[in-house]
């Protein structure tokens, strides 16, 4: 586990499965639609139950950048930040991600969340290289924990370490 102190708040490296940590709240790279599909969203549905997919029902579909909060259902974490971000090879991918973080951690601050889960934003399924997933989303993480904010710890949790090394190594190279 690799961690960084920002304005006295903690960012915080690990491998694991999102859906089964212990925080107020996590993040999940959304499709427009909402629909708790395969991978992380069926996770998701089937270990929070139903209740996660009829809270999303009247967002309808949300462009990319938005984000919005559903409670955690059965999980731990009390909620569950929907963030629908980009896809690769769309124009302006690290803008649009960057929009996409900041309005996750928005939707966090809004529920008043102190412990965060981020998961490697947008790579897998839709495409967006660790790189530029690790140096966007850290950025947009740490300007924000630099800024004014009730967040404490924001938790960037990969499922495998092909996955945690563009972060350790984006979080390693920061002051």
């Amino acid at each position: 586990m690799t961690e960084k102190k920002v304005n006295g708040r903690t960012i915080r490296l690990m491998r694991d499965d999102i859906t089964l940590l212990d925080v107020e709240a996590f993040v999940f790279y959304a499709s427009p639609d909402l629909q708790l599909g395969s991978g992380w969203g069926n996770a998701i549905a089937v270990r929070g139950g139903p209740a996660i997919q009829d809270e999303l029902k009247p967002f309808g579909t949300v462009e990319a950048g938005r984000a919005v909060v559903t409670g955690g259902g059965n999980l731990k974490a009390k909620f569950i930040v929907h963030a629908v971000g980009p896809r690769f090879q769309e124009k302006d991918v690290e803008g649009k991600l960057r929009t996409t973080v900041r309005n996750a951690l928005k939707a966090a601050e809004d529920k008043g969340v102190r412990r965060l889960a981020f998961p490697p934003m947008g790579t897998g399924f839709y495409g967006v290289p660790l790189d530029v997933s690790a140096k966007v989303t850290l950025g947009v993480i740490r300007e924000h924990l630099a800024g004014a904010t009730k967040l404490e710890e924001v938790i960037l949790c990969a499922k495998d370490t092909r996955e945690i090394g563009p972060f350790k190594a984006v979080l390693d190279s920061s002051a």
